[in-house]
């Protein structure tokens, strides 16, 4: 489960910036849209991020696209004419003379523990390294290691086995990524990995990327259509059944539905509309993030659907046995409501006039407790909307 997610100098998010999913206990509305973890602190399900065009919301997508490259990645043998993971993945704030370093941070709560895990780096090295873990019954912090540019230390839970490792660790690959590719009697290293990894990344190429529906709709078919039929009966696509054909090279999925004179028909998947195709693509991320207690981050979920169809696929994140949660950048203003969020559940990304972005929440402000949410965001109390200015399309007008 994801407590935040802090970026600083990549893309347009030059500054520090924190993403926080814990909720704000002063904040008694919309409790059930809270997990509940049994501690003093308690995280919300969903995050709805708003923007203007080119304010930088999307970038906190690719954010963490890239921190999880680089965890992935930057172990891999570096091909002939291939970058390594820190230099295809360096994107620093462009518009100052100095690059400087980039820096990613993640706290994860896995099982019973909080991690907390970071690393600041360049096209050439990793700077800095760092990750602790807290017992969340006890509140005690300890370290696992420390890392500069010169050395490591460990902490004594993993000290002795570590410690035969050190020097081994090339300059550009993080130690978090080298131990877990070791075969360890500790198992910490990769349950941090893959707490990170359960974080999905969804971009808005959900129609134009076959990936996903290649790899995971066949599975969802072959053990759970009833449930996946249920949700397409439910968002009203018309669709009764839906099948797939890989004895080709190429896997066809074909859906099927009912004319009016009762006969039973036959469609390509292809044929359908890409609000159906996105649906389903959303379901498939929804519920692998629902069933492993992941994240998921999802740019532009409003596109190609209806704001009533946004609204069923958010509440499916606030199923009450999952810790799974959701955040999301939009332009759709039509949840924006006291009704359906808390304040510590919406934020708002602006960019300045140099091109710096800023992500702030709707809890940063002051809040009557009668406040229209939608009304005062159009008129500009929060930021995240265009600065528009007279135009005429014709000289002389």
């Amino acid at each position: 489960m994801l407590v935040q997610f802090t970026l600083k100098n990549v893309l347009s998010f030059k500054e520090e910036t924190t993403l926080d999913m814990t909720a704000i206990n002063a904040y008694k509305e919309h409790e059930c849209n809270l997990i509940d973890i049994g501690k003093k602190e308690r995280f919300i399900r969903v995050a709805a991020i708003y923007g203007a065009n080119a304010s930088g919301k999307s970038n906190l997508n690719l954010a963490m696209h890239y921190f999880q490259r680089i965890v992935t990645e930057s172990l891999n043998n570096v091909e002939e004419g291939k970058s390594p993971a820190i230099k295809a993945y360096y994107f620093p704030f462009l518009f100052e003379e100095n690059s400087g370093n980039s820096e990613f941070q993640v706290v994860e709560i896995i099982g019973e523990s909080e991690y907390c895990y970071g690393f600041e780096y360049n096209e050439e090295y990793i700077a800095s390294e760092w990750m602790y873990k807290k017992k969340l019954n006890t509140n005690r912090k300890v370290k696992i290691f420390e890392r500069t540019r010169e050395m490591i230390s460990f902490g004594p839970s993993v000290k002795k086995e570590c410690e035969l490792y050190q020097e081994q660790i090339p300059i550009e690959t993080l130690a978090l990524t080298f131990f877990n590719k070791l075969k360890m009697k500790t198992d910490i290293f990769k349950k941090l990995y893959t707490g990170i990894m359960s974080t999905l990344v969804a971009s808005t190429d959900y129609c134009e990327n076959p990936f996903i529906l290649g790899k995971f709709l066949p599975q969802l078919i072959d053990h759970d259509k009833k449930k996946l039929i249920e949700f397409l009966n439910a968002i009203d696509t018309g669709i009764q059944d839906i099948n797939y054909d890989d004895s080709e090279r190429e896997i066809q999925f074909l859906t099927y539905h009912t004319g009016k004179n009762g006969e039973r028909y036959e469609l390509d998947l292809d044929s359908e509309s890409e609000g159906t195709i996105k649906s389903i693509v959303l379901y498939i991320y929804a519920r692998i993030a629902i069933i492993g207690n992941g994240s998921m981050f999802a740019d532009e979920l409003n596109v190609k659907l209806h704001p009533l169809l946004l609204k069923f696929i958010i509440d499916l994140f606030y199923y009450e046995n999952s810790r799974a949660q959701l955040i999301y950048t939009t332009h759709d203003t039509t949840l924006l409501d006291k009704k359906f969020f808390r304040r510590d559940q919406i934020w708002f990304v602006q960019k300045d006039e140099f091109g710096y972005s800023e992500l702030n929440a709707l809890s940063d402000y002051k809040v009557r407790s009668d406040s229209s949410f939608e009304k005062d965001y159009l008129a500009g109390v929060y930021g995240g909307i265009p600065f528009l200015k007279e135009f005429k399309m014709k000289e002389g007008e």
